[in-house]
């Protein structure tokens, strides 16, 4: 069973970067998928994007171009980074993880989740 701390989050203004991390631990980090989510408040989870096994990514149409995930399994930590983060950015985010994923867009078929980063976007 995997553990994952979200980190980097806290407030930001209109027009920064934004670099979160999410590190793993209890289980080898290679063995999993990670998925990018967010919730802002009074909305679903959102679906950002995934990442698996040997770094194959898929982003939502909304976050091509526009933020980049990445992974480095030598030290069970991934990452999201998000340039000119807007209001509309405001959101906690979370990084969860499954071994084996029928789909990689709903969070339901991720396994394991973490507390999730708060990020409020200021303008």
């Amino acid at each position: 069973q995997v553990q994952l701390v979200e980190s980097g989050g806290g407030l930001v203004e209109a027009g920064d970067s934004l670099r979160l991390s999410c590190a793993s631990s209890g289980a080898p980090f290679e063995n999993y998928a990670v998925g990018w989510f967010r919730q802002a408040p009074g909305k679903e989870r959102e679906f950002l994007a995934f990442e698996n096994w040997i770094g194959h990514k898929y982003y939502d149409d909304s976050e091509k171009g526009r933020s980049t995930v990445s992974r480095d399994n030598a030290v069970s930590t991934a990452y999201r980074q998000k340039n000119n983060i807007q209001p509309d950015g405001t959101a906690v985010y979370y990084c969860p993880a499954a071994v084996l994923l029928s789909s990689p867009l709903a969070p339901k078929y991720y396994n394991y989740w973490g507390q999730g980063a708060q990020v409020p976007v200021s303008a």
